[in-house]
């Protein structure tokens, strides 16, 4: 197993590695090292994260890309990594909506990001930013909380 680890390059430290290879052969059903795509729902229960159904269609989809109808480590890990990837950019997008967050209070003027999302960067259409609004809802005084902005621009 040792020699597996080495032909791949991953940036989760040790103990996480671990810590993912106890949860995939506790839960794994193969002997050979392997688990089946039905299983890796369990298995990433089992680490303590709860996707939805539609995240872990995506993930399976995703680790078995080509249908073989069984997950290796390696692939599991190279998953776990893209996550946790991806968990550092929804800091990188967090720490976009602290910029306009003048008092730190989680929200920021609805009218200003507006402004913002339709005008810099890679725009969003007016029906985009509408859309976008509904998983934060602006409240009464015309601010809405980033935080539920930014796990929707996440997703």
């Amino acid at each position: 197993m040792a020699t597996e680890m080495t032909s791949y390059s991953y940036s989760l430290t040790e103990e996480l590695i671990m810590q993912y290879r106890r949860a995939f052969a506790v839960y794994g059903k193969e002997k050979d090292g392997k688990i089946l795509p039905d299983d890796l729902g369990t298995v990433i229960r089992c680490l303590g994260q709860n996707p939805t159904e539609a995240q872990l269609r995506d993930m399976k989809n995703e680790v078995d890309a080509e249908s073989k109808g069984t997950i290796e480590f390696h692939e599991f890990l190279t998953m776990m990594q893209r996550k946790k990837d991806y968990v550092d950019s929804e800091d990188e997008v967090m720490e976009a909506f602290r910029v306009f967050d003048k008092n730190g209070a989680g929200f920021v003027s609805a009218a200003e990001l507006r402004g913002i999302l339709t005008s810099l960067g890679e725009k969003l259409t007016e029906e985009e930013v509408d859309e976008l609004f509904k998983e934060g809802k602006v409240d009464s005084n015309g601010f809405i909380n980033y935080v539920d902005i930014c796990q929707a621009v996440i997703q």
